[in-house]
């Protein structure tokens, strides 16, 4: 369903980094860097990370280092420290794969996708967050949100809308972006994202800036799946480029900072294990995000 990936060289050019193998990388100010807290980082494949809107939680994925039987794992702040991670308490039977996790902006919603209710097919889920922290029941999302293929990686939106990835047929490509907008009465309307973003290639997961104007993309485009930079012009989206991580290796998962302008996201690092990485797309990023995990009393950050 995601697949694997080949790297490249890299170098300074005019104090930004990219590497010289393809005019359409981005040139960002340093590299992609590990960023994994150390209590989550295994030998198995960490990705999609995501933070609840106060910063002390953070959920994600874990999957064996073939990338597949995904399970939902979560991590609070505590004490200062990233604590070991667990499976949420609304987690489906252990054979379900469960990924890709979300927090409404709000945080009274976590959306995910699961097949728990069709091996094999996964499937747009939310589960609702009680204001004394604790999760209700998870519930399916109805047609045309869920279609009878794979839907990947929901991102709920401030506007009410639904951003995510799909293999249904009748899009552009083999799998494509979409948006889903709710109806007052409860059904909800589906419709592509327009080109250049969905191509006849394959885009199954993005994340969308606060404002609307940055949009990041996975699509595998040839070998492999990497990441893709567009902005919203007034003609429409516009192609800033490919984020210059690793060519032998996929990258999915992408976390866009409330300003867009540092990028989180997952690939391999080392022969079995997958992690996050965390890039500056420009200069001047906000360096308060990720959220640092601090101690409240005292406010020394750890990892």
């Amino acid at each position: 369903m995601r697949m694997r990936l080949l790297s490249s060289a890299c170098g300074i050019v005019l104090g930004l980094w990219c590497r010289d193998v393809s005019a359409g990388d981005l040139q960002v100010p340093a590299p992609p860097a590990r960023w994994t807290p150390h209590a989550l980082s295994t030998d198995q494949y960490e990705s999609s990370p995501v933070f609840s809107p106060d910063g002390r939680e953070l959920m994600f994925f874990r999957a064996p280092p073939a990338f597949d039987r995904y399970r939902l794992r979560m991590s609070r702040c505590e004490n200062g420290q990233w604590i070991e991670d667990r499976e949420p308490a609304f987690s489906g039977p252990g054979a379900a794969l469960e990924t890709d996790p979300a927090y409404s902006p709000d945080g009274g919603w976590l959306y995910y996708a699961s097949d728990r209710a069709n091996a094999g097919d996964l499937d747009i889920w939310r589960v609702a967050r009680g204001s004394d922290g604790q999760w209700g029941e998870p519930e399916r999302l109805p047609g045309p949100v869920n279609s009878p293929q794979t839907e990947l990686l929901p991102r709920p939106l401030a506007d009410g809308r639904l951003l995510f990835g799909s293999h249904r047929p009748g899009g552009i490509g083999g799998r494509d972006l979409y948006f889903a907008t709710p109806r007052d009465d409860g059904r909800w309307d589906v419709e592509p994202l327009p080109a250049p973003i969905n191509t006849p290639g394959d885009e199954y997961e993005a994340d969308l800036s606060r404002d609307g104007r940055v949009l990041v993309v996975v699509a595998n485009r040839g070998v492999r799946s990497q990441l893709y930079v567009y902005d919203l012009k007034a003609d429409g989206w516009r192609e800033r480029g490919r984020v210059p991580a690793r060519e032998d290796v996929f990258q999915v998962g992408p976390l866009l900072s409330p300003d867009a302008k540092r990028l989180m996201f997952a690939q391999a690092d080392g022969p079995a294990s997958g992690e996050f990485f965390l890039v500056d797309l420009v200069p001047g990023a906000d360096p308060a995000w990720p959220p640092a995990c601090t101690s409240r009393r005292h406010g020394a950050p750890h990892d």
